[in-house]
């Protein structure tokens, strides 16, 4: 089966910044990944390159198994990016009806409006439109295409808590179609809740790639967080297998791959607990400590 979306050994450098050190990465028709990093390092110019917006410096990609700047594979792909813009005194049926023209076949005005919860705002000029509505315009015209592939770079940022909500309902409801996506967020929660796979790039390399469940079962063991009665004694953990310590004034989080023993120990010290929690690590804590491991490995062999 031809990959919707490849990258083979891919080399981007910006002058002496390496902002792609080499990456391999396949993903299927009907895969939802989500991309993680942090700030830099190199998610936003492995989408560019998946694009055909920039060439590696080396290595490949391929869109459909073709070149990226090819119009056959393009006309099959729909693009939310981070930053966009469209003409400010057309409504929002008018630009949905302009960017629909690009595309051999396209979904109907209304179906977009829809996906994009904007049927009150179909009339409203594109400049009148709050932030919110305008990111919710730039992903009904990522979709009113019908495309196959569909890229969104960080597509929730400014919309309120029910934009959202509704957001991420229509993109699982695109899933379901059996349409390729790929994610990138700083929202990890939407990752866990999206993705079939996540791929963390750290420092323009994949340190990680697996389902949301593989990427947190790396982390240690469970997530604990309780409130003390008093400030914690400074060796109330001393020797307890435990990582990832914070302290809030009285409220204490920790990582342990054997919270039972660190309770048991806590209790024999006399340490009052209240409000006791104790669940897997989520997706951010996972994020964490992978790319914390890939800046001691980064230092280790500098």
């Amino acid at each position: 089966m031809t990959a919707a979306v490849e990258l083979i050994g891919a080399h981007k450098s910006y002058g002496a910044v390496q902002a792609l050190r080499g990456v391999d990465l396949a993903i299927q028709p009907g895969e939802v990944v989500a991309m993680l990093g942090p700030n830099g390092a190199g998610k936003t110019t492995s989408i560019n390159l998946m694009l055909g917006l920039r060439k590696p410096t080396s290595g490949q990609a391929r869109l459909f198994g073709i070149d990226p700047g090819d119009r056959r594979a393009r006309s099959r792909c729909g693009v939310m990016l981070q930053e966009s813009g469209v003409p400010s005194s057309l409504t929002v049926r008018e630009v949905i009806d302009l960017f629909r023209s690009y595309y051999p076949h396209p979904a109907p005005t209304a179906k977009a409006i829809e996906m994009a919860g904007l049927q009150e705002q179909a009339r409203t000029q594109t400049g009148k439109l709050s932030g919110g509505q305008r990111q919710r315009l730039y992903y009904a015209l990522a979709v009113c295409g019908d495309p196959e592939l569909l890229f969104l770079d960080e597509p929730t940022v400014g919309m309120d808590v029910e934009s959202r909500r509704g957001f991420l309902a229509s993109i699982k409801d695109f899933a379901a179609a059996g349409k390729t996506i790929v994610l990138t967020t700083h929202y990890l929660e939407e990752a866990d809740e999206l993705a079939q796979r996540v791929v963390v790039i750290d420092r323009g390399l994949v340190v990680a790639d697996a389902s949301p469940r593989e990427i947190k079962s790396r982390v240690a063991g469970k997530r604990v967080s309780f409130t003390t009665d008093q400030p914690l004694p400074p060796d109330a953990l001393a020797g307890l297998p435990h990582s990832g310590l914070e302290i809030e004034g009285l409220r204490v989080r920790l990582l342990s791959n054997e919270p039972e023993a660190v309770l048991v120990a806590l209790f024999r010290r006399g340490v009052g607990l209240q409000d006791l929690e104790v669940v897997g690590a989520d997706l951010e804590e996972a994020f964490v400590t992978l790319t914390s491991r890939s800046a001691v490995a980064e230092e280790v062999g500098s």
